[in-house]
């Protein structure tokens, strides 16, 4: 059964609907994702720990929920906003309803509400905390809420959604079909013949260790707070630095983790994960007005010359004119020129800001997890 439920944002606006999924209260800065498919992956990606998510395509949920295409064991996603709620998903590998999920995981979500005057505001006047509710319907109310709530920056965000201890990557579908809430298997891979990648999760997708693992390399995961010794104590052939939540700068361990092991091993980056290679680097970030959030984003890789369109999800960016000359940038996105990838000019250290896993796509970028397994071959 329906129910109200409004979304305030700090500057003051009020967007009345209905309430789907969880009933409550919570906050979020609010943002915006332009892909018309792939909400699942979108709902359960660590990365958007501290957002309330706008979908700009009108119909979500018309093809329900499986098992298969979770990103990670959780939500961890603060609300959820889309212009119309199907409730009578359709599609053969349905599980359940986009309602029933959000409510089995306490996610709060509203339609119903006018999502093109939404994100014209925040492509307008940049992504802003917001809060969203069923309990507290007054307008004055909601909007003190959403001025006194906390920002994302300066926020360490990624021990929230990161696993407690090191573990071996195994695929974990097979459990997960059974029961979607039970965390994945995780079981050790002794065959050394394979190259061993420690990854560094920040909240990571769980496409990446699959990609990892279907190129042929053993993956180990350690939290995003693990030290260079005790990623050096696996002795890896290379790292991998994952994707996952807020602001880079605030996370000091693991941009001194990162600055310990490079130029002892391969290091590629993804998304957070290149954020804190360019800090580590000694170069700076800064806050992107709207971010960087869908399945249709053109990057021009330099080297090359040709485009990718990519799937993203940041709202923080490495400031090029901060990096030292030994690094370049080798991916520019071509809507605002933002740095898309860099390089180490000498060592083998790279990452890019997009997602190559892309899950539910594009998968243009692939490429780039042979070439990060390239080095490390090479280094053998």
């Amino acid at each position: 059964m329906s129910h109200p439920a409004k979304l305030a944002l700090a500057d003051g606006t009020v967007f009345s609907g209905q309430g789907f999924g969880a009933v409550g209260e919570t906050f979020g800065e609010v943002c915006f994702n332009t892909s018309m498919t792939g909400y699942q992956e979108i709902l359960t990606d660590p990365s958007y720990n501290g957002q309330i998510v706008t979908m700009t395509y009108p119909l979500i949920g018309n093809y329900g929920i499986n098992a298969e295409d979770v990103e990670s064991g959780g939500l961890a996603i603060k609300g959820f906003v889309v212009r119309e709620l199907c409730r009578e998903p359709s599609n053969f590998r349905s599980q359940q309803s986009l309602d029933d999920y959000l409510r089995q995981h306490n996610v709060i979500g509203i339609e119903g509400i006018d999502t093109r005057a939404l994100v014209r505001k925040l492509r307008v006047s940049g992504a802003m905390t917001g809060v969203l509710s069923t309990v507290d319907l007054d307008d004055a109310s909601l909007v003190r809420k959403a001025q006194s709530a906390p920002t994302l920056v300066g926020r360490d965000l990624v021990q929230e959604v990161m696993p407690e201890a090191p573990c071996e990557w195994e695929q974990p579908l097979s459990d997960y079909l059974h029961d979607p809430t039970a965390p994945p298997s995780w079981e050790g891979d002794a065959n050394a013949d394979h190259p061993h990648v420690v990854a560094i999760d920040y909240g990571m997708k769980w496409n990446i260790p699959r990609h990892l693992r279907d190129m042929g390399c053993r993956v180990t995961v350690v939290p995003g707070t693990a030290t260079t010794d005790e990623v050096l104590a696996h002795n890896p052939d290379g790292v991998f630095l994952s994707n996952g939540p807020g602001d880079p700068e605030p996370l000091t361990y693991a941009i001194d983790t990162i600055r310990g092991l490079i130029g002892k091993k391969p290091v590629f980056g993804i998304c957070l994960g290149q954020q804190l290679l360019g800090l580590a680097f000694g170069g700076r970030t800064y806050k992107l007005k709207f971010g960087h959030r869908g399945a249709n984003q053109p990057v021009l890789n330099m080297r090359t010359g040709q485009v990718e369109i990519t799937s993203q999800n940041h709202g923080f960016a490495v400031d090029p004119d901060t990096l030292p000359d030994d690094v370049e940038v080798t991916h520019i996105n071509l809507n605002d020129n933002t740095v898309e990838g860099i390089r180490h000019k000498t060592l083998p250290v790279f990452g890019v800001q997009y997602h190559p896993e892309a899950s539910a796509g594009p998968h243009d970028s692939h490429y780039l997890f042979g070439e990060f397994r390239e080095m490390m071959t090479k280094r053998e």
